[in-house]
């Protein structure tokens, strides 16, 4: 078209069809020569193209439009207030016009509104991804001050790091920028800026802690306002990344004596702060200042309280030396030095408490009586060992000081809960059901079944109600969308049910009936890992549920447990089986077999009338349930073990008195177990849904679920693996006999990698404690046998029984580990030429403690050979603090 031509066209409709074609740079010329009104006039067309472009599909040629939409928009728009929402907004954060077009196309603004534009762009969140080159070029176009918000701040470090075409440094670059004075104070302002600091800049000479030193060093930054600045955003700041860059920063500034004198309250808050390294730090600048007698004593006794609080013995251990030293400078502060020190009697290390009561041993002749009181009063906090000692340097009866005798705490016992009706009301229902899928797991096993047997209750009753009250809580889930072409709920709901999932997509016909036919018939796909025999049970019932309730709707679910442990009253299930018969209802064969696995067989008496009252039912389930009850029940099968590696494993042979006519999904629970057979990587290993409903299988037989999962859970020992222990607590919890499964499984996980791992093992101890259920010399056995085998590290175990023992399970503790002790010990090169394990040293204390607090006398095989090594190593005083214990028997 001639320009003739165009001259014609409304100049609007020319952008408009420039913008459209994307030809951004015919675009700028013709917003070069429009007047500010028919700038306006266009910006109907622009909005209208613009939601046009929103539906058109990612890949279509329409969004070459967009970097031409974005400029003609931003410079059609006379308010800085509309332009910067144009700028920023979200569909065209990826397909921008450069910052140069912008620029041009808003040049011809006036300096104060290019100004306020600047600064609404600053204000956008960082996630708006506005251009620094944009906002540094209207704050240069405009001569107003520079923004420090967060988005601008971090674009000027971004900027700086990304500037490499000349060649020069960062020192360089940050002294030629003339707002550099101004944004350097707001970046200790900005969150987790230490993070991106790192990422960009590294910690070289060229990074950016060290410019921001070498410039305050020239005096382009001033020094105190620097100081100042990283301080207060250590004492404001715990995120580890933050506090790295500015404890470098401040170290790189190298304040001097005077400096740090000034900012004595500052130190002194810092010494409690959460970050190990910025508590050292302060101390140490602390602890200078306290020995050139820049500090005064009450502020070195306040430092301490809180340093000698802290559980870092490297920063508790340093702080009695500089007590020490401060105390040797000068005599006469004794009275306000020990108090602070005897605070130290209560730590948990006896090395620790040594190091304090050798200071008030040495310096308590210069103690006044109300100081001398206030260090006795700590007495008792000493182990029973050293608590003599700290009587007799002040001239107390450490007798009369001693707490009273030692009584074991423990948890309460679990005790199983009855099973509530399913709700009445299908929106209450619902809500259970949204509950359930919002845990993504379904862990809560009688919630979970007592959904299941709500959802096949109301859909017999009235399905469309429950349909219609499902429908916002399984709005969420992916196959709820009928437009989703990328998945097949066919193919997932075939491979697994999914929970409840299935049954969900069931009444919301989301699942073809075939589908379900098939996987109703054929069960999972076969597989041989050892946990498939329990996993199989309860998928079958739930592929059975689905097709059951689009086929044929049973009334109600025959295996729902009446107790929170997964077992089912005989005289409640004949009762669901009459109410069967008078409804003319066919039970589900997995439904039926689950049933029966689960029922209560402790009370003979009432098995003999539940059994009388079925064969009275006639019919086939009253019979088979009648002879079930007559019989003896799945037997105690055969168990042996074997070695893998440094594991140790359970293996046991065929369970028989099962029921008769399984169903194929239920016949290999009664298969023999090998440990060779297991698998170390199986669909379980990733997908971990239905370990907790595992136990409600065969409930009352917790040690045929635990030697399913111990090579699993051996991992989060043996290879530090993370959450593989969750089902522990659980198997402590379970009804009946926990053997010799469940013991090593919780002796791997008090071996675990992860803190985590070993909170749930600590958890599952003192639960089978509070049973009764607990077999100290066996689990003592396993943990030594473990730690000689290098599958448990003895550091680890020792964190473990310490937390047990501090919940006040002391004699538990003690019982556990004179077990265990022996085997480990029994390892030690009777010359010391071989260094012993890492943490034993460790283990051995937590096992004097216990001694101590319980009183217990006891002959250790092989601790005599440890106490008698040379040397003062951890594991030598430690050796001879269990033995003088053991041979005084005297309770804490």
């Amino acid at each position: 078209m001639s320009r003739a031509a165009k001259g014609a066209v409304p100049v609007g409709e020319l952008l408009v069809e420039a913008v459209r074609a994307g030809r951004t740079g015919e675009a700028v010329g013709l917003l070069d020569g429009m007047t500010d009104a028919e700038r306006r006039g266009c910006l109907p067309a622009l909005k209208e193209l613009r939601k046009e472009l929103r539906t058109a599909p990612w890949n279509s040629p329409s969004r070459k439009a967009y970097p031409a939409l974005h400029a003609a928009g931003a410079a059609c728009h006379t308010g800085a207030a509309g332009a910067a929402v144009w700028l920023g907004a979200a569909d065209m954060r990826w397909s921008q016009a450069s910052p140069a077009v912008l620029l041009h196309v808003l040049g011809d603004r006036e300096r104060d509104w290019l100004g306020n534009l600047a600064q609404r762009l600053a204000d956008r969140p960082e996630t708006a991804q506005v251009p620094y080159e944009l906002m540094a070029g209207l704050v240069r176009l405009s001569g107003c001050a520079v923004p420090t918000t967060e988005t601008y701040v971090i674009g000027w470090v971004e900027q700086t790091r990304s500037l490499w075409q000349r060649g020069d440094t960062v020192v360089q670059r940050l002294r030629q920028d003339p707002y550099t004075p101004r944004l350097v104070p707001a970046l200790f302002e900005l969150p987790d800026i230490g993070n991106r600091l790192d990422w960009l800049f590294g910690d070289g000479p060229d990074g950016f802690v060290a410019a921001l030193a070498h410039l305050t060093g020239e005096g382009l930054l001033d020094r105190a306002t620097m100081l100042d600045a990283c301080v207060a955003r250590l004492l404001r700041g715990s995120a580890a990344a933050d506090c790295r860059v500015f404890l470098r920063l401040l170290t790189a500034l190298a304040p001097g004596r005077d400096e740090e004198r000034e900012r004595v309250a500052d130190w002194l808050a810092l010494a409690s702060h959460p970050v190990s390294t910025v508590a050292s730090h302060a101390q140490s600048v602390l602890a200078a200042l306290a020995l050139s007698d820049g500090l005064a004593s009450r502020d070195l006794a306040e430092m301490s309280a809180v340093v000698l609080f802290r559980t870092e013995k490297k920063l508790v251990r340093a702080q009695l030396v500089l007590l020490g030293k401060a105390l040797r400078r000068d005599p006469s502060s004794a009275g306000e030095l020990l108090p602070t020190v005897a605070q130290a009697f209560g730590h948990d290390d006896t090395d620790v408490q040594e190091r304090a009561l050798k200071l008030v041993e040495r310096y308590a002749d210069g103690l006044d009586p109300r100081a001398r009181d206030e260090v006795a009063e700590a007495v008792p906090q000493l182990s029973a060992g050293l608590r003599a000692r700290g009587g007799a340097a002040l001239g107390v009866d450490a007798a009369g000081l001693a707490p009273l005798p030692h009584l074991e705490l423990l948890p309460p016992a679990p005790e199983p809960t009855r099973l509530a009706a399913a709700p009445d009301s299908a929106v209450e229902l619902a809500e259970e059901v949204g509950a359930l899928l919002a845990s993504s797991d379904g862990r809560d096993m009688p919630a979970f079944e007592r959904a299941l047997d709500g959802l096949v209750r109301h859909a017999y009753r009235n399905r469309a109600e429950l349909v219609e009250a499902l429908a916002p809580v399984t709005a969420r889930l992916w196959w709820t969308d009928p437009g989703r072409h990328d998945h097949s709920a066919d193919a997932y709901f075939r491979n697994a049910p999914h929970g409840l999932e299935v049954v969900l997509a069931t009444l919301l016909d989301r699942v073809r009936t075939d589908t379900l036919h098939w996987a109703h018939q054929h069960g999972p796909v076969p597989d041989p890992c050892v946990h498939s025999a329990l996993s199989a049970v309860l998928d079958a019932r739930l592929w059975e549920a689905a097709h059951r309730v689009r086929t044929d709707p049973p009334p109600f679910l025959l295996a729902t447990p009446t107790w929170s442990s997964g077992f089912l009253e005989p005289d409640e299930l004949v009762e669901r089986l009459d109410a069967y018969r008078r409804l003319g209802a066919r039970p589900g064969a997995a439904d039926f077999t689950q049933a029966l696995l689960r029922v209560r067989r402790e009370d003979q008496t009432a098995l003999g009338s539940a059994a009388a009252r079925a064969a009275a039912l006639g019919t086939t389930e009253g019979e088979r349930l009648a002879r079930w009850l007559t019989g003896t029940g799945p037997a105690i099968p055969r168990t042996g073990r074997r070695t893998s590696g440094v594991r140790i494993l359970i293996e046991h042979g065929e369970i028989e008195g099962l029921p008769e006519h399984l169903p194929p999904a239920f016949r290999r629970l009664g298969s023999p177990l090998g440990v060779f057979e297991a698998r170390r990587y199986c669909p379980h290993y990733w997908d971990r849904f239905g370990r907790e409903h595992w136990l409600a299988v065969l409930p009352g037989r917790p040690e045929l679920v635990a030697a399913r999962l111990l090579r699993e859970i051996s991992t989060a020992s043996v290879e530090e693996v993370r959450d593989v222990v969750t089902a522990l607590p659980l198997l402590a919890e379970a009804a009946g006999e926990a053997g010799e499964a469940v013991h090593l499984c919780v002796a791997y996980g008090l071996g675990a990698r992860h803190q985590q791992d070993r909170l749930s093992a600590v958890d599952a101890l003192l639960v089978l404690a509070a049973r009764g259920q607990l077999d100290a010399e066996a689990l003592g056995n396993d943990l030594g046998q473990l730690v000689r085998r290098g599958a448990l590290k003895p550091l680890r175990l020792a964190d473990s029984v310490h937390i047990a023992a501090t919940t006040g399970a002391y004699a538990t503790v003690w019982s556990i580990l004179r077990a265990a002790l022996p085997v480990v010990l029994a390892g030690l090169a009777p010359d010391g030429a071989a260094p012993p394990a890492r943490g034993l040293g460790e283990l051995l204390a937590v096992a004097a403690e216990c001694a101590e607090r319980t009183g217990a006398r006891d002959d250790l095989a092989h601790l005599a050979q440890a106490a008698e090594r040379r040397g003062s190593s951890r594991l030598v005083t430690q050796a001879r603090r269990l033995r003088a214990a053991l041979e005084q028997g005297v309770a804490a």
